[in-house]
């Protein structure tokens, strides 16, 4: 069993079969022509649950044969133009190779003496992104899982400077569009079930800053500590971006942590026509980005960026086998000070080797394009009279509902949306995400791929329409 560790001595068998792999997988990406076959649970599960994994192949050409069966040929492709539902995005060749070197070598960045270089190079990437946020010489940050987990941290950085003996009292200010992880966090942070301050939001689905003061003076008044306000720029149902300098005033005045989830928006810090959309984010007091999302990274490449360097002590803990405290008097840079991780990926290599190959405008032109194409999206939508698009885009997102002429049962109008999302999803012809804006059903365009067209946005709409206008067919059928 010797033969399978990656050596000396099986470096040549290691070429040979990641060299079949990335031929099969090249393969496949050049022929899919649709983002999905179409199957169902039902379908599949039989062939995964026929494996015995305690009778392994013993080869790994027959393993990529087997992988083809239960996996490749059924897997959904975010590269593919018609891939148009969640934040998913298409991944640029560097950040693959990237991908391939780090795991390959296999670093584990919680240590100096596992990483070395990597730790660097993670420390630059990190101050890179501070700097391109503007949060000043004392900033700092750490590469995270994603959106969820960096969102974590933020706040349980933010719980323990607002220096309260009692939980019950902390809150947090969130929109009522804001990521479902604000109200998650709280409960893993020990908060109460009121924790969360849910902020409405105005046409344009951006916080309502008034409401936002009138709640931050009522948690004064009622003696409660304001722990957070969470901006959002870039909602994951609407992508809107919430007014950032005004919170900022807000917060400043009433003394409360100011986080930025730019997991979607972070996009826009290397963009080359909308960075001003996100003005204001330099003023916060931690921000959440996830290269995984706007800068065409794979999965996982996220960070936690704060202000103040001091603040990341809250996660930091000691341990003699792996960072002792004497190790921070020796100036010996250990990651794990600053994270919730210890063993954890060189996710980092991946943005080093796209910034080294593309250089940040190259990223920055990919999501301006998909910001304009949105925007010739919503303008497709908008002068289509068999939809109703809720709002403009500010980033790449567009949510409409088809809208028949003949009905005006608006929950029929529900089941004819929803049906046409699990059809257009069953035939693979296309893949669309779905939500829920005022109690009712609504489809979800998420545009992170610029080689998607505006035809290609026409072409499921039509798709999206037949659907729709079949089910309302059977369903009169079946009331006559």
């Amino acid at each position: 069993m010797r033969s399978h560790l990656l050596n000396d001595t099986t470096a040549e068998q290691y070429r040979r079969s990641v060299t079949d792999g990335v031929e099969r997988v090249a393969a496949k990406l050049a022929a899919t022509d649709r983002p999905f076959t179409g199957i169902n649970v039902d379908a599949l599960s039989p062939r995964i649950d026929a494996i015995d994994l305690d009778q392994p192949l013993h080869d790994t050409g027959a393993v990529l044969d087997e992988l083809e069966d239960v996996y490749l040929r059924d897997a959904v492709y975010f590269h593919h133009p018609r891939y148009l539902a969640h934040l998913n995005c298409p991944v640029v060749i560097p950040a693959v190779l990237g991908e391939a070197v780090l795991s390959a070598v296999n670093s584990s960045l919680d240590t100096w003496d596992q990483s070395a270089g990597g730790t660097l190079i993670e420390r630059k990437l990190i101050d890179w992104t501070t700097e391109r946020i503007g949060l000043g010489p004392a900033a700092d940050g750490v590469f995270t899982s994603g959106g969820t987990q960096s969102n974590l941290q933020a706040l349980l950085l933010a719980r323990e400077e607002a220096k309260s003996d009692h939980l019950s009292e902390l809150r947090i200010f969130a929109s009522e569009v804001s990521h479902f992880s604000v109200k998650k966090s709280a409960k893993l942070l020990g908060l109460g079930p009121d924790a969360v301050v849910s902020i409405p939001v105005d046409h344009d689905k951006r916080m309502q800053t008034v409401a936002l003061a009138r709640e931050l003076e009522r948690c004064a008044k009622d003696g409660l500590v304001p722990m957070a306000v969470v901006a959002t720029a870039g909602t994951t149902d609407f992508g809107s971006i919430d007014p950032l300098p005004e919170i900022a005033e807000l917060c400043e005045q009433f003394g409360t942590w100011m986080h930025v989830d730019a997991a979607y928006g972070c996009g826009l810090l290397a963009s080359l026509k909308h960075r001003d959309r996100i003005s204001g984010i330099e003023r916060a007091d931690s921000v959440t980005v996830d290269y995984h999302k706007s800068f065409f990274q794979p999965v996982s490449s996220s960070a936690v960026l704060v202000r103040d360097a001091a603040t990341l002590r809250h996660a930091t803990y000691h341990a003699e086998y792996l960072n002792p405290r004497r190790m921070v008097e020796e100036r010996i840079p250990n990651q794990v000070d600053k994270s919730l991780q210890t063993t954890r990926r060189f996710d980092a290599l991946k943005l080093w080797m796209t910034l080294r190959t593309m250089g940040a405008d190259g990223i920055g032109q990919l999501f301006d394009e998909v910001c304009e194409l949105a925007r010739e999206g919503w303008k497709l939508i908008a002068a289509d009279p068999r939809f109703d698009v809720v709002v403009e885009p500010s980033l790449s997102t567009l949510v409409f509902r088809y809208i028949p002429a003949a009905v005006t049962d608006p929950a029929e109008i529900d089941r004819a949306n929803l049906y046409a999302r699990k059809a257009l999803f069953a035939s693979g012809d296309a893949i669309v995400a779905g939500t829920k804006v005022g109690g009712r059903h609504y489809l979800k365009f998420t545009l992170l791929n610029p080689e998607t067209q505006a035809s290609d946005i026409a072409a499921v709409l039509d798709l999206i329409a037949g659907h729709a206008e079949q089910y309302l067919g059977e369903s009169l059928d079946r009331a006559s």
